[in-house]
């Protein structure tokens, strides 16, 4: 009797404890649990600029909460490359050595062509006609040290623009004022080769994935009945004045001094 009793209270365990490891089912497209995929919002805009994403493995790794995945799914043409060296990456090197393309790196420098500054011309005579942007996903130290690596993303000339706007990405604490994740700098500049007569498609639903993924995160810390709430959360969820140093994202703007 009590070995009995003793095997039904084993078995009972055993599956609390099945159902507690048993994993979320997750969405394969968007990264996301199955709960809050956003795979619904998503819609691909075709651009004549193809853009390049390399990403940091750590990037890689949270790419459920990151955005370079994101924006690779509203861009029919994109890519996504995963390293942190791509000197001898044959793909990257594939896209540099073509003729026809002309190639460019998002990313500060000293002397970029800053596309908020230029006027139409001067953008569409220097993007060329089937120009190949490159961004760089990851955290700023991490991005730094793929650029650092890569002796050729080096002699790429720098494409750069002047942020006027705040991130939207409120649920991680921002590492400077006014900057921008991966999508939002993708947005920006894809706004910017529209006004430059390089890009001709619509991107008012660009941001929405994006906007949607923060409204489930938020949802969830807000929600004293879900696992995941945050008791603090509703005073931190607030505009920042105050910025790490030391950041968990990056971002690609016209750094002013």
């Amino acid at each position: 009797m009590h070995k009995t009793v003793a095997n039904q209270k084993n078995k009972e365990r055993f599956i609390l404890q099945a159902e507690i490891k048993k994993p979320r089912l997750a969405c394969y497209k968007c990264m996301n649990p199955k709960s809050t995929c956003i795979c619904k919002y998503i819609s691909p805009l075709h651009t004549k600029t193809r853009f390049i994403i390399l990403m940091h493995p750590k990037e890689y790794k949270k790419e459920k909460n990151g955005t370079g995945h994101m924006t690779k799914l509203q861009l029919e043409n994109s890519e996504i490359i995963v390293g942190v060296d791509f000197t001898n990456n044959k793909r990257v090197n594939d896209i540099l050595n073509n003729e026809n393309n002309s190639s460019f790196l998002l990313y500060p420098g000293k002397d970029n062509f800053n596309l908020s500054v230029k006027d139409s011309s001067e953008v569409n005579s220097f993007m060329g006609n089937n120009p190949q942007l490159f961004i760089l996903d990851g955290t700023w130290p991490c991005a730094r040290k793929m650029l650092k690596l890569s002796k050729n993303l080096q002699t790429l000339k720098r494409v750069s623009f002047d942020n006027t706007i705040q991130s939207k990405f409120i649920i991680k604490q921002q590492p400077e004022s006014l900057c921008l994740s991966t999508i939002e700098s993708v947005y920006t500049v894809l706004n910017l080769l529209k006004k430059g007569d390089v890009e001709h498609c619509e991107t008012q639903d660009f941001l929405i994935p994006f906007e949607k993924m923060i409204a489930h995160q938020l949802d969830y810390m807000l929600n004293p009945n879900h696992k995941n709430y945050h008791s603090k959360a509703s005073n931190e969820f607030v505009p920042k004045n105050m910025y790490k140093k030391t950041t968990e994202r990056n971002t690609i703007f016209e750094q002013r001094r």
